[in-house]
This record gives structure tokens, sequence and C-alpha cells, in this order.
């Protein structure tokens, strides 16, 4: 199942990497800001693919352990899908108790991490072996590439991007690309020294 799953994300990351041909849309990585909703955290956010434990005090039928899908949401008792990703653990705990007054009166509920996403990233494009890999958490794009045997010679060095599917704006997640130059990457230049890899992201090198 994981060999298969690991499949599915390098033919996800091997067609973005084409819709990438002709630049496109991009922001540059100095600009990139990340979403209201994690910026605005000063503790842990939730990502997709983290174990996370919800507990409804006095009521084990609706309390349990659940794993944050890829689109961002968790499926619970009652309340069916939520959005989670993007949310620190005490705002989704907010969230559940509105959800849940029609069910219970006074709700009280906590949200707690119980597994962090493996740090799974996809390096596509013109480097030396393309695939999925499973990296140490805060991770940097070099790093990525370094780890895919270093990029080719007919790589664009100034035509490195990260795509990556941001917190939920409502209920969509919005994709972004992020553009990287090899040279700022190697010289540890500003934002493109601090920007690490989140589980999920793709390192295209066109």
């Amino acid at each position: 199942m994981m060999r298969e799953q690991k499949a599915l994300a390098l033919a996800v990351a091997i067609g973005g990497m084409m819709a990438c041909r002709g630049v496109g849309e991009y922001v540059w990585v100095d600009a990139y800001k990340e979403a209201p909703a994690a910026a605005a955290s000063s503790g842990y956010v939730i990502a997709p693919g983290d174990s996370i434990s919800v507990r409804v005090w006095n009521q084990e039928s609706m309390s349990g352990r659940v794993r944050v899908r890829q689109d961002g949401k968790v499926s619970l008792p009652f309340v069916n899908d939520i959005q989670a990703a993007g949310l620190a653990p005490a705002a989704l705990a907010e969230r559940l108790q509105d959800r849940l007054k029609e069910f219970v009166v006074k709700p009280i509920i906590t949200v707690s991490l119980e597994e962090p996403a493996p740090l799974e990233v996809s390096v596509v494009g013109e480097v030396t072996h393309a695939g999925v890999y499973r990296m140490d958490q805060d991770s940097s794009v070099l790093k990525a590439l370094a780890t895919a045997g270093g990029i080719t010679q007919f790589a664009s060095r100034d035509r490195i991007f990260v795509l990556r599917r941001s917190a939920a704006t409502g209920n969509t997640a919005v994709p972004v690309r992020i553009r990287f130059t090899y040279e700022a990457l190697e010289r540890a230049e500003a934002m493109a020294m601090r920007f690490r890899l989140r589980a999920g992201d793709v390192v295209v090198v066109e």
C-alpha cells in the first residue's frame, strides 16, 4: 500500500511539473508569505497527514484518534467533515464545540497532536534521481535537491519551484508555486535559507 501511495504521489508530482512548463504564475520565495491561518498561530499548526486525538469529555463515542486527510479535513461522529489543516489544535477544538452544541450540552473538547505527518517530498524534473523521499523535519530545498542526486547539466538554475498546497481559504485549499534560484540556495540567501519544506511539497527543477 505504501509503495502504491508513493507511486501515486510521484504521478501527481510529474503532472505538476508538466504544468510548470512556460513558467506560469508563481511567487518568488522572498515575497512568499504563509496563509493567514498558519501565520497567526504561535504554536503548532495541524497539517495533512497528521494524526490527532479528539477527546469529548464524558462522550467516548464522540472521541477518538483520526488522521487528517490530504484535503485538510477530518471525519468525526456527528460532525462529518470539518477542516483541520491550517488550524492550531485549540482553534479546531473551538470549531468542534460549536458543531457539537446541538448534540451535547456545553461540550468540553480537547484536541492534541498524536503523530505528525511524515515529511515526504517529491523531487522531479532535471535532477539525477527523481522520486519521493522521506526526509528529516526542518529540511530545506537544497537538501531535497542533494537527496535526489543534485540538478542535471540541463537544469535551468533560476527555475526551481516548490509546489505547495497552502492552508485552506474557506473550504478550498489554495495551491501556490514558489520560485527559487540555485545560486540563492547555494549562498543561503535570506528566505531561500530560511524556507523549510512541508509534507506533500513537490520540488520541481525545470
